[in-house]
């Protein structure tokens, strides 16, 4: 699978309820631990799911639809600095990606820093929908694992609200 170079970084990160900017969010449903929202700039839908420790996880698609975006985001203190690029690797069931990831902070929930990481590879995704960790490396900090579980479910709703969008 090959990354687009953009957006992940973090150190212990994982998944909000309350998407960032919730004025462009609007509910769209929820299932399996994950809620779907639909992105009203972007005209997609993405999926976010928030852990026991408030880290965030949000997947969806650009305006474009042709490229997708995995964020991570913590309210623990991290060296995370808005625009910081860094190389990762992810590795999800036996495949290990590699890629890079820029930083954010202050655009995202209130009190999160974190980042996204964008790809192209439909392998990532049916990684992500079939597996139940997600292990992140990134350069700089320690490695840390996201949950996974329910993602299948909540992928086949965010690809049926994203239909629903271009209609």
């Amino acid at each position: 699978m090959r990354f687009i170079p953009a957006l992940l970084s973090a150190a212990a990160l994982a998944t909000t309820a309350a998407p960032a900017f919730a004025e462009k969010f609007i509910g769209y449903g929820a299932i399996e631990g994950w809620n779907v929202y639909v992105d009203t700039e972007k005209g997609t839908c993405m999926i976010e799911s928030k852990d026991d420790f408030d880290n965030v996880v949000q997947m969806g698609l650009t305006e474009e639809r042709d490229v997708a975006y995995i964020g991570v985001f913590t309210k623990e203190k991290t060296n995370i600095q808005r625009g910081s690029k860094e190389d990762v690797a992810i590795l999800i069931g036996p495949n290990l990606y590699f890629g890079e990831a820029t930083g954010m902070r202050g655009n995202i929930t209130k009190g999160y820093s974190g980042g996204y990481v964008l790809t192209d590879d439909p392998q990532v995704i049916e990684d992500i929908a079939k597996e139940y960790i997600m292990t992140v490396f990134p350069e700089e900090e320690f490695s840390f694992s996201v949950n996974l579980a329910g993602t299948y479910k909540a992928l086949e709703l965010a690809k049926k609200c994203n239909e629903e969008q271009l209609n």
